[in-house]
């Protein structure tokens, strides 16, 4: 009789337990499907740099960056220094990815024995489908301290005059697999300045675009356009353009460009050639420099579930 009773409750149950795991389950494909139908954009540039500045890109969750970079003399001097390869700055840097969407890094520089360090963090992601985003926001912060001694002995060498700070967002849209398109407006602030006609806080507006080549080489070119009454009128604005070609873990960024600076506050407000000048006898000179960038990636936390 008790064993009647109870087949007799779950009979009664029973349609109300089917129809309750009928929603959650419900619920559950929805918050799935959800997921499952929303792309993200993805390998907008091969690397987190464009040329010299940052791209839409973020090293993963977990990964290493090392970074090998040379700027090397104007080109305008021929075979006698080997179009300026004599001649170099460089800088080496370290960029680590905490999540898929935040980053930072740390670098030094030989030029002015600049040390920077930078956090650049994703705020949006370009995706299709149930979640839809036309762009990729994402906001960096960047630090740099000037190493160097002084020239000028003279002058009071305090600690706040060594420092410069970068504000940037990056506005980035793959437009298909073959183009990207990069704003970056750009706030620099020095706590130095060389004359009193110059900014402290400098702003500036940069363009940048990838074209893809093949599979593994692209196209990619960088114009920061300062706004005027600024600098001073020996500086000009700088234009890289170049090629990234990947090559397994590696990725070498080969390029062009007019400035020797790879630090914000150098090729933003401390270029001083353009590509095609005259000088003050008229003659026409070239302030184009090669250059390049060297990735290697290291993965040094594995994501969970990959062994």
């Amino acid at each position: 009789m008790f064993m009647k009773k109870i087949v007799l409750l779950l009979l009664l149950l029973a349609p109300g337990i089917v129809l309750r795991a009928q929603d959650e389950s419900g619920d559950l494909l929805s918050i799935l499907g959800e997921e499952a139908t929303t792309n993200y954009a993805t390998a907008s540039f091969k690397t987190n740099r464009v040329v010299n500045g940052h791209s839409i890109e973020n090293t993963s969750a977990g990964v290493l960056d090392f970074k090998i970079s040379h700027r090397f003399s104007p080109v305008r001097q021929g075979l006698y220094d080997i179009f300026g390869l004599d001649g170099a700055t460089i800088r080496f840097g370290f960029d680590y990815g905490i999540t898929d969407r935040l980053m930072i890094g740390v670098g030094r520089s030989s030029k002015e024995k600049i040390i920077d360090g930078f956090a650049k963090y994703k705020i949006l992601r370009q995706s299709t489908g149930k979640r839809n985003m036309p762009v990729t926001l994402s906001y960096l912060v960047d630090a740099q301290i000037k190493t160097v001694k002084f020239a000028d002995q003279s002058r009071e060498n305090l600690f706040s005059s060594r420092l410069y700070y970068t504000h940037q967002l990056l506005i980035g849209r793959k437009f298909n697999d073959g183009f990207t398109l990069q704003l970056m407006p750009t706030l620099i602030h020095r706590n130095l300045v060389e004359t009193k006609s110059e900014k402290n806080d400098v702003l500036a507006l940069g363009v940048a675009g990838r074209v893809k080549l093949s599979k593994r080489v692209t196209l990619n070119a960088e114009y920061y356009y300062t706004l005027p009454d600024q600098l001073g009128s020996a500086y000009t604005n700088v234009l890289s353009l170049g090629f990234d070609v990947e090559t397994g873990g590696h990725v070498f960024q080969l390029h062009f460009t007019n400035s020797a600076d790879m630090t914000y506050k150098g090729f933003i407000t401390e270029t001083t050639e353009d590509w095609f000048f005259k000088n003050s006898d008229g003659d026409f000179m070239s302030g184009l420099r090669f250059g390049f960038n060297i990735s290697r990636v290291f993965t040094i936390v594995k994501p969970k579930g990959i062994y």
